[in-house]
């Protein structure tokens, strides 16, 4: 399945479509300079099990790594795919 992702900072969130279907979201805001909080990861129950948050994720990151950002991973699926990802360590806000 061919996936793209594109930050929609009016919506506050990456989305993930396939086929020009939005699938998938990442929502974010900000909490402080520099700083952005991730509450919250959802993909339609269909795409569940396909990869499809952790290339979301992934993607997501990569793009707030280019932005010199940091995160806040509220969310469990945030926060459990930080942990097993050590290479995206580096954008977790520590503070």
């Amino acid at each position: 399945m061919e996936m793209t992702v594109v930050d929609v900072p009016e919506r506050s969130r990456y989305e993930v479509s396939a086929d020009g279907e939005v699938i998938g979201f990442s929502a974010y805001h900000l909490i402080a300079e520099g700083v952005l909080a991730l509450p919250h990861v959802e993909v339609e129950p269909a795409f569940e099990g396909q990869g499809v948050a952790s290339e979301l994720m992934r993607r997501s990151l990569d793009h707030i790594r280019e932005r010199h950002l940091k995160v806040v991973p509220i969310c469990p699926f945030a926060r459990a795919f930080l942990e097993k990802n050590p290479d995206y360590a580096d954008l977790v806000h520590e503070g």
